[in-house]
C-alpha cells in the first residue's frame, strides 16, 4: 500500500524496523520476532540496507519474505552511496516487480574501507528525485510509482552543523516529493517537539514519525552512541541506567520504562506515529506497549484525535 494510502487509513502510525541477519539462524530468530510483532499490528515495516549496498540481497530478500510470509507492509532502505543510476534505476525495477509500494530514500554511509567514486547522487535529495523519475518509466503497478520517506534529524546531523542548513535540505527532500519523514531515533522529547515546530515554521507540512530506540543493554547504548552520532543521552537518562548497575536485566527496565514515557508523551502531544527501532528483537516493544495500556496500534488509533 502507498505510503500516501496508509497515512490517510491510519490516524497514527507505528513502524518497527529490522535488518537482514547474517546467518541462517539469523533468519529463524528474525522471524519469529516478526511473528511476535506482527499482533502489534503496525502500520509498515522497513528493512534496512548496508553501507554502500553491502546488504542489498539479503534486504531485497528479506521484503519479499515479509511480504509473502505476514502480509506486513514491507519498505526497504535505500541508499545512493556506491551506486550507478543504472545500479539504482535496476533495484527499484525489481522492487517495482515484486509488487513493493514504498521507499526509505538515504544518502546513506560510505563503506569503511572507502568507496563512494562511483555514486551517481552525492545526496538523499537526488536519490528522492532518481525515484519520481522512475514512475514516469510505468513499470511500477501504482502510476504514482513508489511512496518515498526520508530520515529527519531532530539533534542535528554532525556533518552539517548549521541547524538553519540541515532545515533547508529536509524541505528541499519535501519538496522533492518525500510523503513520509522519519527521524533519527532520540531519547529527549524535548528536542524532537522543538525540531518539529521548527519543520513547521520551515514550511514542511510532511508527515513527521517519532523514531524510538529503548536501551536494554549498556553495550547496546555504546553502539547507538557510535551509530547514532550527535543523539544525547539525558542526565537523567544515564543516573538511571547508572542505579541499575551491572544488573542486565535492571538496566533493560530503565530502557524501557524511559522509552515507554517517550512514547506516552510523544502520543499526547500529537506525534503522527512513532518508529520503533526494534534491533531485530521483539520483548522490548512489546513490553513498551503492554505499559501503555494496549494490545495492538489499532488501540492507540481509536484514542488519537
Amino acid at each position: 500500500m502507498h505510503l500516501v494510502d496508509v497515512l490517510a487509513r491510519d490516524s497514527f502510525t507505528a513502524s518497527f524496523e529490522f535488518f537482514p541477519p547474517k546467518s541462517a539462524s539469523g533468519w529463524d530468530s528474525l522471524f519469529g520476532t516478526i511473528a511476535d510483532c506482527g499482533p502489534l499490528r503496525p502500520s509498515f515495516v522497513s528493512v534496512t540496507y548496508g553501507a554502500g549496498g553491502s546488504t542489498r540481497q539479503n534486504t531485497h530478500e528479506l521484503v519479499i519474505r515479509i511480504r509473502r510470509e505476514t502480509g506486513l507492509e514491507a519498505m526497504p532502505h535505500l541508499t545512493c552511496v556506491n551506486h550507478t543510476a543504472t545500479e539504482i534505476d535496476d533495484i527499484l525495477s525489481e522492487y517495482a516487480r515484486a509488487g513493493v509500494s514504498n521507499i526509505l530514500a538515504l544518502r546513506g554511509d560510505a563503506p569503511k574501507e572507502g568507496g563512494g567514486a562511483r555514486s551517481a547522487f552525492a545526496h538523499a535529495i537526488d536519490l528522492v528525485g532518481a525515484v519520481r523519475q522512475f514512475a514516469k518509466l510505468g513499470i511500477h503497478s501504482d502510476p504514482r510509482g513508489f511512496g518515498v520517506a526520508v530520515a529527519g534529524y531532530p539533534e542535528g546531523h554532525p556533518e552539517t552543523p548549521n541547524t538553519l542548513t540541515q532545515m533547508d535540505h529536509l524541505k528541499a527532500k519535501c519538496d522533492a516529493g518525500a510523503d513520509l519523514i522519519i527521524s533519527q531515533l532520540f531519547f529527549d522529547n524535548h528536542a524532537f517537539l522543538d525540531w518539529r515546530q521548527r519543520c513547521e515554521l520551515a514550511g514542511i507540512r510532511t508527515p513527521i514519525l517519532a523514531g524510538i530506540l529503548p536501551i536494554t543493554s549498556i553495550a547496546g547504548m555504546t553502539r547507538m552512541a557510535e551509530l547514532a552520532a550527535g543523539a544525547i543521552f539525558p542526565a537523567a537518562l544515564l543516573r538511571a541506567i547508572r542505579r541499575a548497575g551491572d544488573d542486565p536485566e535492571a538496566v533493560a527496565r530503565v530502557g524501557i520504562h524511559w522509552a515507554t514515557e517517550q512514547c506516552r508523551e510523544l502520543i499526547d502531544q500529537g506525534v503522527r506515529g512513532i518508529h520503533f527501532y526494534t534491533l531485530n528483537k521483539s520483548d522490548a516493544t512489546r513490553k513498551i506497549y503492554e505499559n501503555l495500556g494496549v494490545s495492538s496500534t489499532d488501540a492507540l488509533r481509536e484514542r488519537t484525535p
